[in-house]
C-alpha cells in the first residue's frame, strides 16, 4: 500500500521503531489556493543546489507560504512557489537565491562537519543537539545529517527557525512519532501535504478519504533529505564548505562518544594534518614465529576491546519504568522496556546490566547488578535477574536507569590464547603450530583405521561429497571444510565428530562463535548416541536453551547418585533461602566443582562457544581433537582459544564466501582483524574440502 524508504536504509530501519508527519500550505495574503509541483527525478538531480532553482521558479508568487499543520502560528516565513505537475519528488522552488556574504564568525547552526550554515539547508539532531547540513561532501556516503543520524543511532530532527517551515520537529501528523527514516509525505489536496509513517492506518480518520496513500514517498531519499524540505547548498556554498575527509568525520563521531565537547580541531595534529592516531601493523599471511604473531594480533584485540567498551558504556538508558517480580530461585526480577530508538542496544541472554534509582524522600539511592534472563523481541521487554535484590524499591516503578556492564572476559581469553600459543610448546602439535603461522611443512601421517560406513547412527545418509569430506578429515591433521548453505554442513560435522570419538584417542572439543550454532551442533551430535556435554558460561546458565538437558549446570542439578546427596541437599537449601552460610557456601562450591569435573571427564564430546573454551573449567583439560563450526564468523584470535587446549587434529568448518567476523573498530578492521583463520589458511593452501548440494 505504501512504498518504503530507500533500500540503503533497510538495515538501519530494522533497529528503529516504525514511526510515521503532516504539512499544510496556506496563503496568508490570498484566498486563491496554489497547486504543488511534482518534479521528476531527473529534474531533481539536474540543477545546481539540489534542484531548488530552475524554470519552475519563473513567475513564482512570493507570498505563498508552507506551514506545518500541527503548528498554531503558521510556521515559517520563506517565500516559495509551488506549481502543478506529475512526478515523484515534491520540490520547494525559491524565487531568488542570492549568494550570501561570508560571515566573519560562524553561527551556532553551522554544520558540525563542513560548516555550511544556510538556515534552509541545516537541521538539528534532537538527541545530540548538533547541527548538520543536507550537503554530501566528496567521499561521504550520505549527506552530513543522514550520516550523523546513522552513526549516532538517532532519528529525530528539528528544522531551523529561519527555514521555510520554521522551528519544528518533524513528526507524524496522526501519531506524533518522529523517526525520520520512517516518515514520508502524501499530497492530499492541491494545498496540503501530510507527513505519515510507512503503512500507517488511516481507516479511522474522518478527513483521510482524499489521501492517496499510493503516492507516499520517503523524506529521506538517496541518503539525503528531499530538497523541498531541507535544501541542498548551492555550488558557491559547497565551494566555501570546510574540506573534511570521511576518516576525519568518522574520527569525530568516535570522539563524541566519549567527549561530547570534541570539535573538528581535535581530529587534526598540531601541523593541521588529519590525526589518525597511528595505524596498527596489519596481519600477515605468514609469520616468522608465534611471537611475531602475538605482537600483531594482540594490539588488534586491544583496539577492538577498547572500542567495544566505549560503545557499551555509552548505552545508558534513562527514565525507565520497571515491573517487579520474583523468580523461582527467590531472586528479584526487574522487567523494563527499552525505548524504541535504542533497539540497537543488541542485548543477549547473559548480558550484565546495572539497574539504578536515585531514590526520593522515602527511599535511599539503589543500584544492583543483574543478568539478562528474558528477552521479548516483539515487545522489546527485558527481564533482569538481580544478583542481590535486598533493598530494591519494589514500590517504585518509574525513574530507573540502566547501564551496560562491560566485561573484558572474551578479549582477555583471546590475549591468553595468543600468549599460550607463543610460550607453551604443548598447546598444539608441531605441525599445527607451523601451519597456523603459514609455514610449508610436510603433512604427518594419521594412522587410524577408516570405518566401513562414514555416516553416523541417528543421522541422515551422507551424499558423495559429504562422505569424501569425512574420509579426508579422518586422514589429515588439519582440515578446512567449506560448506555453503544447503550442503548439509551440520550433519557432516556431526558425522566427523562421531568418527573422531570412535578413534578412542581422547575427548573431542566442538566449538562455534555463537551459542545458536553450538546448540544446533550439540543436538545433532547427541542424536548419534555419543555422550555430549553442552558447556555454558555461568552468565548464561539461566537463559533458555533447547538443549538444556545436555548442559553442565543441568546435569549437576539432577545428579541422583548417593555420592552426591550432600550436594543436592545444599543446592535445595540455597534455592530455598537464596544464600548459604559461609561454611556451607564453601562446601557447596567444592562439591559442585568436583561433580562438574566428573561430568566433564565422562563426556565423549564437549560443546561450547570459542570464548567459553577459555573458562578455567574447560581450559584445565586437554583436547586432542578440535572442530570449530562457523569458523569464518570468528576473528582469528577467538578461534585460537579452543585450539591451544592441546589440538593435534583440527577441523575448521565454514564458508568464507558468506558472513565474516564482525569487527566494530575501524582501525582493527583495516589492519585485517576481520579476516578469519579459515580464510587466511584457504589463501595459503588453496582449495578447501568443499561440500556439494544434498
Amino acid at each position: 500500500r505504501c512504498r518504503g524508504a530507500p533500500m540503503e536504509y533497510e538495515e538501519f530501519q530494522a533497529s528503529q521503531a516504525s514511526q510515521p508527519f503532516a504539512f499544510e500550505t496556506q496563503d496568508d495574503d490570498d484566498d486563491t489556493p496554489q497547486p504543488f509541483n511534482f518534479i521528476d527525478d531527473h529534474e531533481e538531480d539536474g540543477g545546481g543546489g539540489g534542484g531548488a532553482d530552475g524554470p519552475a521558479a519563473a513567475g513564482a508568487a512570493a507570498d505563498d507560504m508552507m506551514t506545518c499543520a500541527v503548528c498554531d502560528d503558521g510556521g515559517g516565513a520563506s517565500a516559495a512557489s509551488v506549481g502543478a505537475g506529475a512526478g515523484d519528488g515534491l520540490e520547494f522552488v525559491e524565487e531568488d537565491e542570492r549568494e550570501a556574504p561570508v560571515p566573519s564568525e560562524l553561527p551556532a547552526w553551522a554544520c558540525s562537519y563542513c560548516n555550511v550554515h544556510t538556515p534552509s539547508a541545516v537541521v538539528k539532531c534532537v538527541t545530540t543537539g548538533r547541527w548538520f547540513c543536507n550537503y554530501r561532501p566528496p567521499g561521504l556516503p550520505a549527506s552530513c545529517i543522514v550520516y550523523h543520524l546513522i552513526k549516532s543511532r538517532n532519528n529525530e530532527v528539528t528544522l531551523h527557525a529561519e527555514s521555510p517551515l520554521g522551528e519544528i520537529t518533524l513528526e507524524c501528523f496522526l501519531t506524533g512519532t518522529k523517526n525520520v527514516f520512517s516518515l514520508g509525505f502524501v499530497p492530499v489536496k492541491e494545498d496540503l501535504v501530510v507527513l505519515l509513517a510507512r503503512d500507517v492506518d488511516v481507516s479511522g480518520i474522518e478527513d483521510a478519504s482524499d489521501w492517496d496513500l499510493t503516492k507516499w514517498q520517503p523524506l529521506v531519499r538517496e541518503k539525503a533529505f528531499v530538497p523541498w524540505l531541507v535544501k541542498q547548498p548551492t555550488d558557491s556554498e559547497a565551494l566555501r564548505a570546510r574540506p573534511c575527509s570521511v576518516a576525519q568525520i568518522s574520527r569525530l563521531e568516535e570522539l563524541w562518544r566519549t567527549n561530547p565537547a570534541a570539535t573538528y580541531a581535535d581530529t587534526l595534529s598540531a601541523e593541521g594534518d588529519a590525526l589518525d592516531g597511528g595505524e596498527p601493523a596489519p596481519i600477515q599471511r605468514q609469520y616468522e614465529d608465534a611471537y611475531q604473531y602475538q605482537s600483531i594480533m594482540g594490539p588488534l584485540v586491544r583496539l577492538e576491546a577498547e572500542n567495544d567498551r566505549q560503545m557499551r558504556e555509552a548505552q545508558t538508558q534513562e527514565a525507565l519504568s520497571v515491573r517487579w517480580d520474583m523468580a523461582l530461585n527467590k531472586r528479584r526480577l526487574a522487567y523494563f522496556t527499552l525505548p524504541s530508538n535504542e533497539a540497537e542496544l543488541r542485548l543477549v541472554g547473559g548480558d550484565e546490566l546495572l539497574l539504578r534509582h536515585p531514590g526520593d524522600a522515602s527511599h535511599p539511592p539503589f543500584e544492583a547488578t543483574g543478568t539478562v534472563v528474558r528477552l521479548n523481541h516483539a515487545s522489546e521487554e527485558v527481564g533482569l535477574e538481580l544478583r542481590s535484590g535486598g533493598g530494591a524499591p519494589t514500590d517504585l516503578s518509574h525513574g530507573y536507569s540502566v547501564d551496560v556492564v562491560w566485561k573484558s572476559v572474551a578479549y582477555d581469553r583471546m590475549q591468553t590464547a595468543l600468549k599460550t600459543f607463543a610460550v607453551d610448546e604443548t598447546s598444539v602439535s608441531g605441525y599445527i603450530y607451523h601451519r597456523l603461522l603459514g609455514h610449508e611443512v610436510e603433512q604427518p601421517p594419521v594412522r587410524t583405521p577408516l570405518p566401513r560406513r562414514f555416516g553416523a547412527p541417528g543421522l541422515p545418509e551422507l551424499n558423495h561429497s559429504q562422505v569424501l569430506a569425512v574420509k579426508t578429515v579422518l586422514q589429515k591433521a588439519l582440515s578446512i571444510v567449506q560448506g555453503p548453505p544447503g550442503t548439509g554442513k551440520t550433519v557432516t560435522s556431526a558425522s566427523i565428530v562421531y568418527h573422531l570419538c570412535k578413534q578412542n584417542t581422547g575427548q573431542t572439543l566442538v566449538c562455534a562463535p555463537s551459542n545458536v550454532a553450538v546448540d544446533q551442533l550439540s543436538e545433532k551430535i547427541h542424536m548419534t548416541g555419543l555422550r555430549v556435554l553442552r558447556f555454558c558460561a555461568k552468565s548464561r546458565e539461566s537463559a533458555d536453551s533447547r538443549v538444556e538437558y545436555l548442559t553442565l549446570h543441568y546435569q549437576v542439578r539432577h545428579l541422583d547418585s548417593p555420592a552426591n546427596a550432600e550436594l543436592r541437599k545444599l543446592q535445595a537449601l540455597k534455592e530455598e533461602l537464596g544464600e548459604l552460610s559461609q561454611a556451607d557456601e564453601k562446601r557447596f562450591n567444592s562439591l559442585r566443582r568436583r561433580a562438574e569435573l566428573e561430568i566433564l571427564s565422562a563426556a565423549d564430546v564437549v560443546c561450547c562457544t570459542c570464548s567459553a573454551a577459555g573458562d578455567p573449567r574447560i581450559s584445565s583439560l586437554r583436547f586432542r581433537q578440535c572442530l570449530i563450526d562457523e569458523a569464518t564468523q570468528a576473528p582469528e584470535p577467538e578461534c585460537l582459544i579452543p585450539i591451544v587446549l592441546g589440538a593435534k587434529q583440527l577441523v575448521l568448518v565454514g564458508d568464507h564466501q558468506q558472513l565474516g567476523p564482525v569487527v566494530m573498530c575501524k582501525k582493527a578492521a583495516r589492519a585485517g582483524l576481520g579476516v578469519s583463520l579459515f580464510e587466511r589458511l584457504v589463501e595459503l593452501q588453496g582449495r578447501p574440502i568443499r561440500l556439494q548440494g544434498q
